[in-house]
C-alpha cells in the first residue's frame, strides 16, 4: 500500500482548449459533457483506491474558469485590487473540489472536500503570487488513515491573519508537491493531456520520444527554459523532499515519465531534451566605457525595477567602449527599455538597440558533466542548417543559444537530430510519436 498526491489539471476536469468555454451550465447539457470529465476522474482515483493505495487528490479550477473570472474582474475593475482579485480567483478551484467529492460518492468513494485553508496551507502575505510556508500533515495523514480521500484545493492557501491568497502561476503543481512532502507521500502524479515528458515538443519535431526517467535537475532547467508540462517551483519542492513525481495521461493507463533523484543510468545520457521559449526579447546597450562597476550599474537598477535578465554577452571594442546585450521576458521588455534609456544615459553610453524577434533553443541533460563535445555537436548542426548564433549561455548540464525567431524550429529539429542519430537520447524505442 501506497500513499499517492494525484493532482488534475483544468484540462482533465473540462474542454479548455477546444473553442469553447465550460461552466457549471454543462452539468444541465445533454450529454453533461462536465459531468462526464469529472465522473472520468473519480474513476481514475477510485482505481487507485481498489489497490490498495491512500490517496490525497488535488485538483485545479475546470476548463475555462480562471481566465473566465479575470475577464470578470476587468469588466468590472481596469484596476483590482490583488487581494479582492485572489478571493475571486481562489473559487474556481473550490467549485473542482466540491464536484469531485460528488462524482467520488457517486462511485462509492469517500472523498471529502477541503479548501487550501481548511488542511492549514499558510503563506506569506503576497497576493497573486504567494508562497507556502507550512501545511499540517497530520491531519491528512489522519484523514487517509481513516479511509477517506481528501481533494485539496490547489492553487490557494492563507496568511496567518486567515487572509485568502493564492500561489501564481503553476499554483495547483506546487500544491501537489508541498502536499507531497508534507504528508510524507511515496510519490506524487500530475495527470496531464500529454502521455509523459519528450525530448522535445511533438508538434515541432515529430520524432520527439517520450523519456522513461529524468532527474530533478533536467527537469528544473527544461521547466526554466519554456517545457511547460511542470512548474519550476513544484520541481523545486519534490526535489527538497525527494518526492518521486509521475507524469502521465489521464486518457489512458499507460506509464508516463518519472522525475527523480539522478542516477548513475542518466549520466550515460549526454543530452535529455530539447527546449525553446520565444517569450524573451534582447536589448543591446552600446558604448558603454569600459571601466568598473558599469555593468554592476546597469543590472542593479534593472533588478530594482524588478525585473529578471536572462543571458548576458559582454564584448569589447577597440574604442575602449562595451557592447552589453542581454535577454528579458517579452512582458518585461518595454519596462526594461524604458529604464535601460535612462540608465544609459547616467552611464554615459552611446544608444541602445532593441530585438523583439529572438528565440532561444537549449539542449539539457546530465551527462554533459562527463562527455565532451556536446557544445560542437549543436553549433555544427545550427550552422549547417544556416543557422546564425546571437548569443550562448550554459551551465554544466545546459547548453542555451539565442537566435533570430524565424529559425527556431528548424533549431530544435535539427539539434534533436544531431542527438537523436547518436542515440543519446534517453528514449523508449516503442513510444515514438
Amino acid at each position: 500500500m501506497a500513499l499517492i498526491v494525484q493532482k488534475f489539471g483544468g484540462d482533465a476536469l473540462g474542454d479548455k482548449g477546444k473553442g469553447r468555454e465550460v461552466d457549471l451550465q454543462d452539468l444541465h447539457s445533454s450529454p453533461p459533457l462536465l459531468a462526464e470529465k469529472f465522473h472520468h476522474v473519480a474513476r481514475i482515483v477510485k482505481q487507485s483506491v481498489d489497490r490498495g493505495d491512500q490517496v490525497i487528490v488535488t485538483v485545479s479550477a475546470f476548463g475555462d474558469t480562471t481566465n473566465r473570472l479575470l475577464r470578470m474582474a476587468a469588466a468590472l475593475c481596469e484596476k483590482a485590487p490583488a487581494r479582492e482579485l485572489d478571493m475571486l480567483m481562489a473559487t474556481g478551484e473550490q467549485q473542482s473540489v466540491a464536484l469531485l467529492a460528488l462524482a467520488l460518492h457517486a462511485q462509492g468513494v469517500d472523498g471529502v472536500s477541503f479548501t487550501g485553508p481548511q488542511v492549514g496551507i499558510r503563506t506569506d502575505e503576497i497576493y497573486g503570487a504567494s508562497r507556502i510556508q507550512s501545511i499540517d500533515g497530520e491531519k491528512l495523514r489522519a484523514l487517509v488513515a481513516a479511509g477517506k480521500v481528501p481533494i485539496v484545493a490547489g492553487f490557494q492557501g492563507s496568511t496567518a491573519n486567515n487572509e485568502i491568497t493564492t500561489l501564481g502561476r503553476g499554483g495547483s503543481d506546487i500544491t501537489a508537491v508541498a502536499l507531497a512532502g508534507a504528508a510524507g507521500a511515496d510519490s506524487c502524479e500530475f495527470y496531464k493531456d500529454v502521455d509523459g515528458i519528450f525530448t522535445t515538443d511533438p508538434r515541432i519535431c515529430p520524432s520527439a520520444r517520450k523519456i522513461d526517467r529524468i532527474s530533478y535537475d533536467e527537469m528544473l532547467e527544461l521547466a526554466s527554459l519554456g517545457a511547460g508540462i511542470l512548474h519550476s517551483r513544484s520541481v523545486e519542492f519534490a526535489k527538497k523532499y525527494d518526492v518521486p513525481l509521475h507524469v502521465r495521461s489521464f486518457l489512458h493507463n499507460e506509464p508516463g515519465t518519472i522525475v527523480t533523484a539522478e542516477d548513475k543510468a542518466m549520466e550515460q545520457v549526454v543530452v535529455s531534451g530539447i527546449a525553446f521559449n520565444k517569450d524573451e526579447a534582447k536589448i543591446s546597450v552600446l558604448g558603454v566605457p569600459d571601466k568598473p562597476g558599469v555593468a554592476a550599474e546597469l543590472f542593479s537598477r534593472l533588478g530594482t525595477e524588478r525585473i529578471v535578465v536572462d543571458v548576458i554577452i559582454q564584448s569589447t571594442a577597440r574604442d575602449n567602449t562595451n557592447a552589453i546585450a542581454f535577454t528579458v521576458a517579452k512582458k518585461d521588455f518595454t519596462r526594461a527599455v524604458a529604464a535601460c534609456e535612462k540608465i544609459a544615459k547616467d552611464i554615459g553610453a552611446k544608444s541602445i538597440e532593441t530585438d523583439e524577434k529572438i528565440a532561444k533553443v537549449s539542449a539539457v541533460g546530465v551527462g554533459m558533466r562527463s562527455h565532451t563535445g556536446v557544445a560542437g555537436k549543436m553549433f555544427k548542426a545550427l550552422a549547417e542548417s544556416g543557422i546564425n548564433i546571437q548569443m550562448i549561455s550554459t551551465s554544466e548540464i545546459k547548453i542555451s543559444v539565442v537566435i533570430a525567431e524565424e529559425d527556431m524550429e528548424k533549431a530544435v529539429q535539427v539539434t534533436h537530430k544531431a542527438f537523436e542519430d547518436q542515440s543519446e537520447f534517453a528514449i523508449t524505442e516503442e513510444k515514438t510519436v
